[in-house]
């Protein structure tokens, strides 16, 4: 890892917006990114999937799309979301580029902020994102690292304040490994107004410095090893895979993870109109059963579907920045 410089428009006081480290924007903020996906998603009902969005914000602007892990969701999504703002967009994988080939992080964000004007990288490292970050001149956006999924989670917000309206007052449930999904949930907790329940095995709970941050920031987090416990009159139940790309302890984690499976006898003991939600992929048998993903409770696709609506509209605050 090479020296964490500056950009250059750093020189002249300038600092682009970027779209990182969740728990670092405040809930004005965040509001406003949501209401303009909402408004957004609903200006366009009824609209052919490659129509412009009438103001197109993004008119004349590239984004480069740089994956470092394999992607279906973040990289149709943002590809189409960039083409209804307006604007292009540049895919790449990183074993594509020179930074697959050893280039610094540094050095390969001064590159392309001279030829674009934002980047997405979906990497392995949060650490790599950062950097990137500090040394660009123009926004970059976490497509996702093994610390977060910021943009996953304001599509999954989205969502759910699509079909059950406001998160201030409602309770969550996360039903699994306490991986970066998780930790954007917990990111999220205090800015939206929701509580939290978290319900993992103990060798697989959240990061601690996400749960310390929360506490500091009044967030309402409930933590248990016991999934009914946190179930238990939620409005939302949510999972993931147990065993995410990365990871090495397959075996011990589907021992472990095995008694946190949501299936139907887990949705009974949420609230009478609770939904279910995964941000996919989805092995099915294995943290959800069939029943549930595919069942009436289950806004999996409406999920999926909105992370072009979402993700629209952090490109454009990063780029009104």
């Amino acid at each position: 890892m090479g020296p964490r410089l500056r950009g250059d428009n750093r020189r002249f006081g300038m600092s682009p917006r970027h779209f990182v480290d969740l728990w670092k924007l405040d809930a004005v903020t965040l509001r406003a990114i949501m209401d303009d996906a909402h408004a957004r998603k609903k200006a366009r009902a009824g609209w052919p999937k490659g129509k412009v969005d009438a103001d197109a914000p993004c008119r004349d602007k590239t984004l480069a799309l740089i994956f470092e892990k394999n992607s279906t969701r973040t990289r149709f999504s943002f590809d189409a979301a960039m083409r209804q703002l307006g604007g292009s967009s540049v895919i790449a994988n990183a074993g594509d580029m020179q930074l697959g080939r050893g280039e610094e992080v540094p050095d390969t964000a001064r590159v392309l902020s001279r030829m674009v004007d934002a980047v997405m990288i979906r990497a392995n490292k949060h650490e790599d994102v950062q950097v990137f970050a500090e040394a660009a001149s123009v926004p970059v956006i976490n497509g996702l690292t093994d610390a977060s999924h910021p943009c996953q989670l304001m599509a999954d917000l989205m969502t759910y304040e699509e079909h059950r309206g406001s998160l201030k007052g409602r309770t969550l449930a996360w039903v699994g490994d306490g991986n970066n999904m998780c930790a954007s949930f917990i990111h999220a907790a205090a800015k939206f107004g929701y509580t939290l329940n978290i319900a993992t095995p103990s060798a697989y709970a959240p990061d601690r410095v996400d749960l310390a941050r929360a506490a500091e920031e009044k967030a309402r987090i409930n933590l248990t090893n016991d999934p009914r416990e946190a179930a238990a009159g939620a409005d939302l139940i949510l999972a993931d895979t147990w065993v995410s790309m990365g990871d090495t302890d397959y075996d011990a984690r589907m021992k472990a993870l095995e008694p946190y499976q949501v299936n139907a006898a887990l949705m009974a003991l949420a609230a009478k109109d609770a939904v279910f939600m995964h941000c996919l992929p989805a092995h099915r048998g294995e943290e959800v059963t069939e029943e549930v993903l595919d069942g009436p409770a289950s806004l999996v696709w409406n999920e999926a579907e909105n992370r072009i609506h979402a993700q629209k509209s952090v490109i454009a605050w990063c780029l009104a920045g």
